[in-house]
């Protein structure tokens, strides 16, 4: 049996995305297939495009790195979730598609009340700040966040992560639209990078103790104000490169503050690595989906076969929240 696929033709703008066909995928051992009703969208999704983020080799090379959808098929050793189960998962690849195989372990179920588009929102943002905000920066109530580009679908869901497990926090966004959105998610603070000084007004809220963990997307030059903002202790985590891999440092600071300086990438990450943030997910995350008090900021949908408009608006970042392709499941 076929399915519809996005295919990138060639390297580069976004419309070398374009509707394909090839056999579905088997679901292999430890693996479910899952039947797709929603992918989202994420900028790895482009940076592939671009020929500039290398497919891991045992990975697909269809893009696509969560889905929602309804389980088919179950590979030998998968018997955490049953046939016709409603599940989001984390994928390796291959999310643009009808069906995708994915690991049981990071296959999550649906949380009650959310859509198959919302679901399928959660897992890529999810997954990434859950390990770099709460495993690698710690963070604990009580402390203080900043988060870089709190518009985007890993901003939106920082804040409220952090906010629910009682942080105080704050953020940086484009415009005044942006952070209005960025306080009603829960930041107490939204600095408009484009106008103000984050490190000066963040600073002054803080009465000059600075922030506790920051989760950087931007690196580059934001990397140095990043240490100067930083509290006593403070935490900086490094996600994305958006402004440049490359940052001229004063080590001193990071000495006196007895700062620790990390990052990490998600998808070269083992199966048993990403298993085990699932679980954490649905332990400390999913209750509070459920409840309420966290929930994913859809800006929009596209079908599938408009996977380039939808790579088109990521680029433009005039988004506020999660892009998602939707597939017709009729």
């Amino acid at each position: 049996m076929n399915m519809r696929f996005v295919d990138i033709v060639e390297p580069g703008e976004p419309e070398v995305l374009q509707l394909a066909s090839c056999p579905v995928p088997d679901a292999g051992p430890g693996k479910l297939l899952i039947r797709v009703a929603a992918a989202g969208v994420n900028r790895p999704d482009v940076l592939q495009r671009k020929g500039m983020y290398p497919v891991p080799p045992t990975a697909s090379p269809i893009p696509g790195l969560e889905v929602c959808g309804e389980v088919v098929a179950a590979g030998d050793g998968a018997s955490k979730f049953d046939i016709g189960d409603q599940v989001c998962a984390l994928a390796n690849g291959g999310g643009y598609a009808e069906y995708v195989a994915v690991p049981e372990g990071q296959c999550l179920p649906v949380p009650a009340g959310l859509s198959a588009v919302e679901a399928a929102a959660l897992p890529e943002t999810f997954f990434t700040v859950w390990t770099n905000v709460f495993d690698r920066g710690a963070l604990k109530a009580g402390e203080s966040f900043l988060v870089h580009g709190g518009s985007s679908g890993i901003g939106t869901t920082a804040i409220q992560l952090a906010n629910a497990r009682g942080a105080r926090v704050f953020a940086t966004a484009g415009s005044k639209e942006k952070c209005a959105a960025c306080v009603d998610l829960g930041a107490d603070l939204a600095v408009n990078y484009r106008e103000q000084d984050f490190v000066e007004v963040i600073r002054e809220a803080t009465e000059g103790r600075g922030v506790d963990v920051i989760l950087d997307m931007v690196s580059g030059d934001y990397v140095p104000r990043n240490v100067e903002l930083a509290a006593l202790h403070g935490r900086i985590v490094i996600i994305a490169t958006l402004r440049g891999r490359q940052a001229d440092l004063n080590i001193g600071p990071i000495m006196l503050k007895c700062l620790v300086i990390t990052g990490s990438v998600l998808r070269p990450r083992t199966d048993a690595e990403k298993a085990a943030i699932a679980d954490s997910l649905l332990e400390n995350a999913w209750p509070l989906i459920e409840s309420g008090k966290v929930k994913p900021v859809i800006h929009s949908v596209f079908p599938l076969q408009d996977a380039s408009k939808a790579h088109a608006l990521m680029e433009s970042s005039e988004h506020i929240g999660k892009i998602v392709l939707e597939l017709d499941t009729d």
